[in-house]
């Protein structure tokens, strides 16, 4: 029996990896396919709903560079006037696009268990990481 004083219990297994995304984007509904096929459970973080978090906005620039996650191939790029592309050339000038235009992050951003973090799909390279770590 459990009593209100007790701690929570800890969760079992290992944490999933986390996805970042936009549920509409060709490439992301590919890579949930792909984890689903392979039976790798994972969570989806959905920019559209709830934006992109700017805690791990700063962590995906520290490990892959702000230079990979923005997306200059979309249509909310080629939206954004010349002054506001200026701007993103710049470190901070990106960051805060792609913080204020989740659709400017190049997806999906994928936090996996063992602390890495990916930019974009890579079948093969997905499958040497899970089949290297489990996930």
């Amino acid at each position: 029996m459990t009593h209100a004083s007790d701690p929570p219990a800890a969760p079992s297994g290992p944490t999933p990896p986390r996805l970042y995304g936009i549920p509409n984007c060709d490439t992301v509904r590919k890579a949930r396919r792909w984890l689903d096929a392979a039976a790798v459970p994972h969570d989806f973080h959905d920019f559209k709903k709830l934006g992109v978090p700017v805690g791990r906005l700063a962590a995906w620039e520290e490990a892959v560079g702000w230079e990979r996650l923005l997306n200059r191939q979309g249509t909310t790029w080629r939206a954004l006037d010349a002054a506001a592309q200026a701007e993103a050339g710049q470190a901070a000038g990106a960051m805060a696009a792609m913080a204020a235009h989740p659709s400017l992050v190049r997806r999906p951003v994928v936090e996996w268990p063992d602390g890495a973090v990916t930019v974009g799909f890579d079948a093969d390279a997905w499958s040497a990481r899970i089949a290297r770590t489990g996930g």
